[in-house]
């Protein structure tokens, strides 16, 4: 189950997102925004809780840039939201980290280019070994 979350910022580009994922069979839980003016880390608090309690796996938020909704969901405890621009950042992030948070910026990316990022997202598996221990290390920090 993936999470998806966008404010208006992002709101056309969470619906080209959307139809690749039901292209492509992906069951998904959206909480928003419909096109309304809303507040992105209002989004992004109801998508990391949905990762922070299991209902969801992974997640993406968008908002205008991706910053402001990338800032807003790494508040959250065992939440790693990479903001990409490209489909390598995408699996890096995944590979490396172990992101479960994808976010990109609705006014910075077109459709395309966003489908291709969330593919390399949700396609890529963490490869573990020493990346393991960087991990750990993040989150000690939020322990602190």
């Amino acid at each position: 189950m993936i999470a998806i979350g966008c404010d208006h910022g992002g709101y056309e580009l969470k619906l080209e997102i959307k139809k690749y994922l039901d292209e492509k069979g992906i069951e998904y839980k959206d909480v928003g925004c419909n096109g309304e003016s809303c507040d992105y880390p209002d989004i992004a608090k109801d998508v990391c809780t949905l990762i922070q309690n299991g209902d969801a796996e992974k997640g993406i938020l968008i908002c205008g840039t991706g910053i402001g909704i990338s800032i807003a969901a790494n508040k959250h405890k065992g939440i790693r939201a990479a903001l990409c621009t490209d489909s390598y950042m995408a699996q890096f992030t995944r590979l490396h980290n172990d992101s479960n948070i994808l976010c990109m910026g609705g006014r910075v990316i077109g459709g395309g280019v966003a489908v291709q990022i969330t593919e390399a997202f949700l396609t890529t598996e963490f490869e573990g070994g020493r990346h393991q221990r960087r991990i750990d290390k993040i989150s000690a920090l939020e322990e602190n």
